[in-house]
C-alpha cells in the first residue's frame, strides 16, 4: 500500500464530529503488482491514469514542502506550511475519491481552505516590493525548496486540469492548487529577505 497513491484506502468521510481517520494495518498488499491501484471508493484503475498521476504529483509537492520546512526558521511561516501539508493530504483524498451518490460524505477541499490560503498569501506579500522582472529559483535554501514545491504544484495543476477533461472533479480542488502555487512563489520571495535577495532574471544576459 503506497501512501502517495492513497491506494486501497477506505472512503475518507466526514463525520458529524470530525473526520474519520484512516487506519493502516499493513504497508504492502500486493494488489498493485499488476499496475493497478485502488481508489477511495474501492474501484481500481491503472496507475498511469490522470487521476492517479494528479494525486501523485500532489504528494510530491507535499514532500518538497517537508524539505523546505527544514530550512524555514520563522515559526509563523512554518505553521502556514504545516497547515498546507495537511491540506495537501485532504486534496489527495479528494482527488482519489470519484464522485459518490452521496458526495456530502466524501472529504473534499472546501472554500474556507482557499480563503485561509489567500489571507496568508496577502499577509506575506504586503511587505514585499513589487516585481520589476522575473526571479530565478534560489537566493536561500528555504526559497529554493519553496520554488521547487511551486514548480511541482504547477505540474500537479496541469494533471488535475487534464483529469477534469474526462472526469468529474471538485472545482475547489483545482482552485486550491492554483492558489497554492501563488502562495509558494510569495513565500519563497518572503524567505529572501522580503524579496531583497531575490535572484533577478536578466533577459539575454549570456547571449553572445
Amino acid at each position: 500500500m503506497s501512501q502517495s497513491a492513497f491506494s486501497d484506502w477506505p472512503i475518507i468521510s466526514v463525520q458529524k464530529r470530525g473526520v474519520k481517520l484512516v487506519k493502516l494495518n499493513k504497508i504492502y498488499t500486493r494488489t498493485g503488482d499488476d499496475g493497478s491501484t485502488g481508489l477511495a471508493d474501492g474501484s481500481r484503475i491503472g496507475k498511469e491514469c490522470f487521476r492517479v498521476r494528479a494525486y501523485g504529483e500532489v504528494d510530491e509537492a507535499n514532500s518538497a514542502l517537508g524539505i523546505a520546512r527544514l530550512y524555514v526558521d520563522n515559526i509563523e511561516l512554518d505553521r502556514m506550511l504545516e497547515r498546507i501539508q495537511n491540506d495537501l493530504f485532504d486534496l489527495g483524498a479528494d482527488l482519489s475519491t470519484p464522485t459518490l451518490d452521496d458526495d456530502s460524505k466524501a472529504l473534499r477541499v472546501v472554500q474556507s481552505q482557499i480563503d485561509r490560503l489567500e489571507s496568508e498569501l496577502d499577509h506575506l506579500n504586503k511587505d514585499i516590493a513589487p516585481l520589476k522582472t522575473f526571479v530565478l529559483p534560489g537566493g536561500s535554501k528555504p526559497a529554493a525548496y519553496l520554488h521547487l514545491a511551486r514548480a511541482i504544484t504547477r505540474r500537479a495543476e496541469r494533471e488535475i486540469v487534464h483529469m477534469s477533461r474526462t472526469e468529474q472533479l471538485n472545482p475547489l480542488a483545482l482552485k486550491y492548487t492554483n492558489r497554492l502555487s501563488d502562495f509558494l512563489f510569495v513565500a519563497a520571495r518572503w524567505c529572501n529577505a522580503q524579496g531583497e535577495t531575490d535572484v533577478k532574471w536578466i533577459p539575454g544576459k549570456n547571449r553572445i
